[in-house]
């Protein structure tokens, strides 16, 4: 049967909703079914509409590729946390002022280097790596494809790469 959208696929959810939360409790998301379940809804009503010709089991894969989306994330902040209460004890110490003028001295030379590759590509660079931004958005607000915006990242990359192994060599 084919479906005409994300509307469709809602209703074809909704109908089969205990069918999917035995599907989600039996894969692991126990209590969390319910919210499993309502993120399912939230995506599937966010998707472009079009056709889907099979469209419980693009639902029942939909609901399989959130689970493990949710698992990555869960795994990462775990990661993160136990880093974080595992970490030194002790506070670093502080650089000396020789350290500290070399390393302003080796930001001034990094931020050069970005500038030279364009403000496109510095701009993207600091989006990404600085502020945390994806790459997909980044592209979006640029004005630009996904494929640009890794392009230039590669760009920054390699200059950056070639500048540490000049730092390397001093």
């Amino acid at each position: 049967m084919a479906d005409d959208g994300s509307t469709g696929l809602n209703r074809i959810l909704l109908q089969n909703r205990d069918r999917f939360l035995r599907f989600l409790a039996a894969r692991g998301a126990r209590d969390d079914a319910e919210d499993v379940f309502q993120d399912l809804w939230h995506r599937i009503g966010s998707r472009p509409p079009g056709p889907v010709a099979d469209p419980v089991p693009y639902l029942f894969r939909a609901a399989e590729n959130l689970l493990r989306d949710r698992r990555r994330a869960a795994t990462s902040r775990e990661q993160r946390e136990e880093a974080w209460q595992t970490g030194p004890g002790e506070p670093a110490a502080r650089p000396s002022g020789e350290q500290a003028l070399i390393a302003r001295e080796r930001l001034r030379e990094a931020e050069r280097v970005l500038g030279q590759l364009g403000s496109r590509c510095e701009r993207i660079f600091r989006r990404y790596r600085l502020e945390g931004e994806t790459q997909a958005a980044i592209a979006r607000q640029e004005g630009v494809s996904l494929s640009t915006v890794e392009k230039e990242l590669q760009k920054a990359y390699r200059a950056l790469a070639e500048l540490q192994e000049r730092f390397d060599a001093e």
